[in-house]
């Protein structure tokens, strides 16, 4: 039986996660949109918008997701998307889910789902809202992420800030990891995918029990039609995957900045097979370690304990997605 469950694309910033929607967008039976914008933001808002059994509820959820930033590039109609969302499951999963249907729909696909790297850090919410979701992290050396933000027209203006944006991913990556399934959660790394595709993109497909098609491997045939064209810092993915990149930070990053990489990551790097240019020292790594072994092991029992002493929350409404076997299947 042909699997339907929906597919996110997470990683870092900068770290291949176009690519790799566009590797999965080649394949005949899946379909992943350009960025959006609507899903964190409309889930925190949820309690904003009521009661979705009332079909006037859904359709200002409808408003909402079509007047977000970006939703121009799915090249879905306004009106129509809207009345799709009034007319499906009154679940505000499902009127994401129903938007990203639309957008596979239109390339004859029956496979969704989405890419944004911030989901990374926010999966026990995307698998909330898809209880069924399949995720796929890119994992790229940190050092060539932060070079790489550096470069972007919406960087931050604090250097800092970009190393963070790769220390907490490499976090989230961790736990991850740890927390689910083997069925549920697929890490690859960019340094390899690029300098053969073929190999892990098969894995991939093994894991979304798919069967590979060589298509996947020249995504770049592919970024006309997906990646928009005003998003320039996107301009590799019209050529064929390339090494070109790997370990750039040797030219793109200045001693300083190194410097500054490599003491926030600790020994983050070495745990995702990156070797930093200078050995961390045993002290660091062995603090290192303890601080992540502490966030990953005593964070939920922390937070348990704190939720002793908050009040009681009313029952949430149904959240969850009502569109594939899986999803059903939960109710």
């Amino acid at each position: 039986m042909s699997s339907d469950r929906p597919i996110f694309v997470v990683g870092c910033p900068r770290s291949g996660t176009t690519m790799l929607q566009l590797m999965l967008h080649a394949h005949p039976r899946i379909a992943l949109p350009p960025e959006t914008r609507f899903l964190l933001a409309a889930y925190q808002k949820r309690a904003e918008f009521g009661d979705l059994t009332d079909p006037d509820r859904r359709r200002e959820l409808g408003r909402f997701i079509v007047e977000s930033a970006q939703f121009e590039d799915l090249g879905l109609g306004s009106e129509q998307t809207v009345e799709a969302v009034v007319a499906g499951p009154p679940t505000i999963g499902s009127a994401f889910g129903i938007v990203f249907r639309m957008y596979s729909q239109r390339f004859g696909k029956p496979r969704w789902g989405d890419k944004r790297p911030l989901y990374l850090r926010h999966l026990p919410t995307i698998l909330r809202l898809f209880p069924d979701a399949q995720i796929i992290n890119i994992m790229r050396d940190g050092r060539d992420c932060v070079a790489s933000l550096k470069e972007t027209p919406w960087k931050p203006s604090e250097f800092d800030t970009l190393i963070d944006y790769w220390t907490k991913s490499a976090d989230a990556s961790l736990l991850a990891a740890r927390r689910y399934p083997r069925d549920v959660y697929f890490q690859v790394r960019y340094e390899d995918l690029v300098a053969d595709p073929e190999p892990g993109l098969r894995r991939m497909c093994e894991f979304l029990e798919e069967d590979y098609d060589p298509a996947m491997s020249t995504p770049n045939k592919l970024a006309s039609v997906a990646v928009p064209e005003y998003k320039t810092w996107h301009t590799l993915t019209h050529k064929a995957p390339t090494t070109e990149r790997i370990q750039s930070w040797r030219t793109r990053l200045s001693e300083e900045e190194l410097r500054r990489c490599e003491e926030t990551f600790g020994d983050r790097l070495a745990l995702f097979g990156y070797e930093p240019s200078v050995p961390v020292p045993r002290s660091t790594r062995m603090r290192s370690g303890a601080r992540l072994i502490a966030r990953h092991r005593l964070g939920p029992a922390r937070q348990a304990a704190r939720n002793l002493f908050r009040p009681a929350e009313p029952a949430e409404p149904p959240v969850a997605a009502l569109l594939t076997k899986g999803q059903l299947r939960s109710r």
